[in-house]
């Protein structure tokens, strides 16, 4: 059976970090993984998660299964993080919530979610996207269809087109793709009056709005990374959402997420909850249960919670330094090139706008890690590595 297989070729991220780990130069840097790092390039676990830890390592008194859609508590709390507390359709009764393995484990099940309302739906995802998320929704057995999103030659986001693509292109029933924030990898962000646009466009044509959350907090605030999102939930009658605690919580290998549906009434939330809580069931039967313990005692914990909420604070202020400090070393190589851009966008994650060839001399001349998009990670510098990384890409121009 197994002779008629072939090799998968290896993530190209992933295989990044191999890479990185075999170079012997002494001022390598990796800004291919995007998870945040400190000072010292460190991916260090959150203060309010230490203690939400001890916490639960001498109260826990059983590792009986949660059940298929997880905790409730956590579900409930972090429903409250991603669309506020106050939000009609909390107040309504119309969400439906399962814990999921990561952002990633949320993004599945509500593909195969979709895929079981209405077989081999449409999936419209933006030009670029995460470079996992077209491989989740193929596997679902959803169909892939491309909008314009990002302009490489403006270096901010092509809204007139994919506007025309979204009104001119889509069918009812079509589900459109869109990240709540911090755009991963282009760090171009909708503005307020393009996702009120968007929804305009969104409830006129009939779609299904699925929003993958997953920087929540690290660009503008937890509140306002999610003001989008809010505003849509507020204006369409059902939308799916895809949340992660992996960055805001530094949760990464713990695998913590959540999948929301929102439907147009109590009644059908019910129904979704539980089509939604079949899926999990032919899938993994239940999530893993720490890494949501830990964002659950951390929410419920109104020390703990803004003790996390202070240091989200320090992550978010410190990559957008990192940004302005990019821009001004790259200025003091003398390069004529405008890299403004990197300081007006979001999150962690930018394209340099550099060719492949360059890329490559990046990584294999200068052992500056980054895929062949120029996608770096912000956080991926430090104050130790920054005129480095400067003097490299000056180098390559």
């Amino acid at each position: 059976m197994f002779e008629s297989l072939r090799a998968v070729p290896a993530d190209p991220i992933l295989n990044l970090s191999v890479l990185y780990r075999q170079d012997t130069n002494p001022n390598k840097v990796d800004l291919g993984v995007g998870v945040y790092k400190d000072e010292k390039g460190h991916t260090a676990i959150m203060e309010a998660v230490s203690r939400a830890q001890e916490r639960i390592l001498s109260e826990e008194n059983t590792k009986a299964y949660v059940g298929i859609a997880g905790s409730k508590q956590f579900c409930d709390l972090l429903a409250q993080v991603t669309l506020g507390a106050n939000h009609n359709v909390l107040a309504e009764k119309r969400v439906a919530v399962a814990q999921t393995p990561g952002g990633s484990g949320a993004l599945r099940v509500l593909a195969e979610f979709i895929n079981v309302a209405k077989p081999g739906a449409t999936v419209w995802v933006g030009n670029p996207t995460w470079a996992n998320h077209i491989p989740i929704m193929q596997s679902a057995g959803l169909k892939i269809k491309q909008f314009p999103y990002y302009d490489r030659a403006s270096k901010v986001v092509d809204f007139d087109g994919m506007l025309a693509t979204l009104t001119a292109d889509t069918q009812a029933g079509d589900v459109v793709l869109l990240h709540g924030c911090c755009h991963n990898p282009s760090g171009a962000d909708l503005t307020l009056e393009q996702w009120q646009t968007t929804a305009e466009v969104v409830k006129a044509k009939g779609l299904l709005p699925f929003v993958d959350i997953a920087y929540q907090g690290l660009g503008e605030g937890m509140d306002e990374d999610a003001a989008g999102l809010r505003l849509m939930a507020n204006m369409v009658p059902e939308m799916v959402i895809a949340s992660s605690c992996s960055k805001n919580f530094g949760l990464y290998r713990e695998r913590t997420g959540a999948a929301m549906i929102i439907s147009s009434t109590p009644e059908h939330a019910i129904l979704t909850q539980s089509q939604m809580n079949g899926v999990i069931r032919a899938n993994y039967s239940m999530p893993p249960s720490h890494g949501a313990l830990a964002a659950e005692t951390i929410l419920a914990d109104p020390k703990l919670k803004q003790m996390w909420r202070d240091e989200l604070k320090t992550m978010r202020k410190r990559i957008k330094h990192l940004r302005s400090q990019l821009v001004d070393a790259i200025k003091a190589e003398g390069i004529e090139q405008d890299f403004s851009f990197i300081e007006r966008q979001k999150g962690m994650f930018s394209f340099l706008g550099i060719s492949a060839e360059q890329v490559d001399q990046l990584v294999n001349k200068h052992s500056v890690y980054l895929v062949s998009s120029s996608r770096i990670n912000l956080a991926g510098l430090n104050q130790h590595n920054i005129a480095y990384v400067a003097k490299s890409i000056a180098a390559v121009l």
